[in-house]
């Protein structure tokens, strides 16, 4: 009887419990946020089924009333007033939730690639970190949100955040945010004076791709296999594991057919009794690309014999490989102890006491790349050796030199099914988890820092960016503007002129700000690094974003460009360039003007010599008596130094449109 009692009790407490429960709203509501201003706002969330939902704002006092539906979902619409705040918005179905410090101002979102991504001080730090962390604490009317880095397979509606919500800028909010987004929206609050809310949606080492919704890449047909896999795959996240694991199962049983390394289904090349004497010796770790491999694709193997001391025979270990790139699997004495899909992801395995033996031990790593470099290539302290249970000094270090064997070559494989979980690089996966459950919030606009990886894909990109921004605009049913990073300066400086993969994404980049409506480019071909991807002047990449929008967006009288490609004629054995944005037309420095080369009716470029006349630029060679073209910057790192009298540079261009190198190149990721 007792018993009874005590459970009816606990019935009718999780009942009252249940009744009372507080409205539950997604994490971009929350206090310290910042909602645009003389916007209609919607704000949304759950509640109990049928419970009736007031929401009202301290701004204008105003109140709203719904009533949330069979699901438990609600949603109402906020009129939103002059910049302004602090403010408060409460919520209520009986019990209240209250969001304190909400500011009214100017919403941008952040997104792109790792550029975008990089940090003020992180994984990357900007010039000056310190400093800039410090000066951060002073911006309290800037607020920070920054999208938790996952994928889905579906669209999702669901906002998830690395903080659990909006924060406050400080030197601890800022340190991880985006840093271009960051100096970006700084410029934007110092010089229009308004709160500002900046939302980090980006993720390093991303295509285009993952960043476009399924509705609008399926108008390729490129594009629709890929999006048919991905599709396939079920969004309940177990449900998936199950599926890519019997998905994974299948392909590596075809696969390893196609493996001389295997026999019968066995891994002979694993074998402790395997003569491998005959193959070829590499340093470990080491990507194949410096092993002479090229752009080589498939399978190779790697044995290593390990002298084992008494003292750790039949002990359980850990065997440490660091990063492989794609796929490994991995033996200990011929038995299989590990196997991972994924690139970039620590490999540790345990080796089990009971094949671990005093004296000659073997290693053998089967690795199968996919796409890109491939290889054992983490750094050299990430491979070794040691016991579960036992001290660092008994650890045996295992980068030395390793025996290796190619194995099959990937086009003689099964195709990859490519259903990486957790994985960005799959198309739509990015906007369906990062940007689709944003998209009924109001912003002022969006900035993009993006095309690394597209590099092999210039003249598609042409194509992919636009269609991303138009999607992107027709989702959140607004043409807001869309300003573009141009891809800074990076790799070997330029010796001869010719054709280049990077210059055709910068001129993709730069024909979109050209012809999509509304939309502008930020030229950096003058700040990057020669040996780093992730230049750290990110202040003035903000700064030239920033300008972008306060002329354009904000209608500022101020110069945003620098100069860029009008038109030409030619005169005789000489080209005149013409350019717009050219007040003060000049070379960096009182330098002669650098970076030009002319070419004739035969499409061979020189070297040109170049003068600067008022706004215009004469181009010319002796080699070349008869000029039809006129290339400027027209590499990925180009010796070059033309800017106007506000010292921004002119964007790399060319008169002809002769095809490039991705000219014939039409492929989905």
């Amino acid at each position: 009887m007792k018993k009874k009692s005590l459970f009816l009790l606990s019935l009718s407490l999780m009942a009252v419990m249940g009744a009372g429960a507080k409205p539950v709203l997604p994490e971009l509501f929350t206090s310290n946020m910042v909602m645009q201003q003389l916007a209609e706002v919607p704000v949304w969330g759950t509640a109990k089924k049928g419970k009736v939902v007031t929401v009202t704002a301290s701004w204008n006092h105003q109140t709203v009333t719904t009533k949330a539906d069979e699901n438990g979902r609600w949603k109402v619409t906020l009129r939103t007033t002059e910049a302004g705040g602090p403010y408060t918005v409460t919520i209520s179905d009986g019990q209240k939730v209250t969001l304190e410090n909400v500011m009214l101002g100017e919403v941008w979102l952040c997104s792109g690639q790792s550029n975008m991504e990089m940090p003020i001080d992180g994984w990357g730090r900007v010039l000056n970190f310190e400093e800039e962390k410090q000066e951060a604490n002073q911006y309290k009317n800037i607020r920070l949100l920054q999208m938790k880095r996952h994928v889905e397979t579906q669209p999702s509606d669901e906002v998830v955040t690395t903080a659990g919500g909006w924060q406050v800028c400080s030197a601890v909010s800022v340190k991880e945010f985006s840093a271009t987004g960051y100096f970006f929206g700084r410029d934007i609050h110092k010089y229009r004076n308004v709160p500002v809310g900046l939302i980090d949606a980006s993720w390093g080492g991303t295509f285009i791709e993952p960043w476009t919704s399924a509705d609008a890449l399926a108008q390729y047909p490129e594009m629709r296999p890929e999006i048919a896999k991905v599709q396939a795959i079920p969004a309940d996240k177990q449900q998936q594991l199950a599926f890519y694991s019997a998905t994974m199962s299948e392909w590596g049983k075809k696969e390893k057919l196609t493996d001389p390394g295997y026999k019968n289904g066995k891994a002979v090349w694993a074998s402790t009794d395997f003569d491998d004497s005959k193959w070829k010796t590499v340093n470990v770790p080491c990507n194949w690309g410096d092993m002479g491999l090229g752009d080589f694709d498939g399978v190779m193997w790697y044995r290593h014999e390990v002298d084992i001391p008494k003292s750790m025979a039949g002990k359980d270990l850990i065997l440490s490989l660091g990063w492989v790139d794609d796929i490994d699997y991995t033996f200990f004495n011929g038995e299989s102890v590990g196997e991972m899909f994924d690139y970039g992801l620590d490999r540790k395995y345990t080796i089990p006491g009971r094949l671990v033996k005093a004296g000659r031990n073997v290693i053998a790593v089967r690795v199968i790349d996919i796409i890109g470099g491939g290889g054992i290539y983490h750094d050299a302290a990430s491979l070794y050796l040691e016991p579960v249970k036992g001290k660092k000094n008994q650890r045996i270090s295992l980068a030395a030199q390793w025996r290796y064997k190619l194995g099959a070559e990937l086009k003689n494989m099964p195709s990859f099914p490519n259903l990486r979980l957790n994985q960005p690089n799959q198309v739509n996966v990015l906007y369906n988890a990062m940007i689709n459950p944003i998209i009924k919030f109001p912003i002022r606009g969006a900035i993009w820092y993006q095309g690394c990886n597209n590099e092999q894909k210039g003249y598609q990109y042409r194509e992919l960016l636009p269609l991303m921004i138009r999607d992107w605009r027709e989702k959140w049913g607004k043409d807001f503007p869309f300003y573009i990073v141009q891809l800074a300066n990076f790799r070997q400086q330029q010796n001869e002129p010719g054709d280049d993969l990077w210059a055709e994404v910068r001129e993709a980049q730069a024909m979109t700000a050209q012809h999509v409506e509304n939309s502008g480019l930020a030229c950096t071909i003058d700040i990057g690094d020669a040996f780093d991807i992730h230049p750290r002047n990110k202040q003035e990449v903000g700064r030239r974003l920033a300008l972008q929008a306060r002329a354009k967006t904000y209608g500022e009288k101020i110069e945003y460009s620098g100069p860029v490609y009008k038109n030409y004629q030619i005169e005789g054995r000489q080209i005149r360039i013409f350019f717009d944005h050219a007040e003060g037309l000049t070379a960096r420095n009182g330098e002669q003007p650098k970076g030009f080369a002319i070419a004739g009716s035969d499409r061979k470029f020189y070297w040109a010599t170049a003068r600067i006349e008022g706004n215009s630029i004469v181009v010319s060679c002796p080699e070349v008596k008869y000029p039809v073209a006129v290339r400027y910057a027209w590499h990925e790192n180009p010796i070059c130094n033309i800017q106007n009298k506000q010292g921004l540079p002119a964007v790399p261009f060319r008169t002809d449109d002769w095809a490039g190198k991705s000219f014939n190149v039409r492929k989905a990721l």
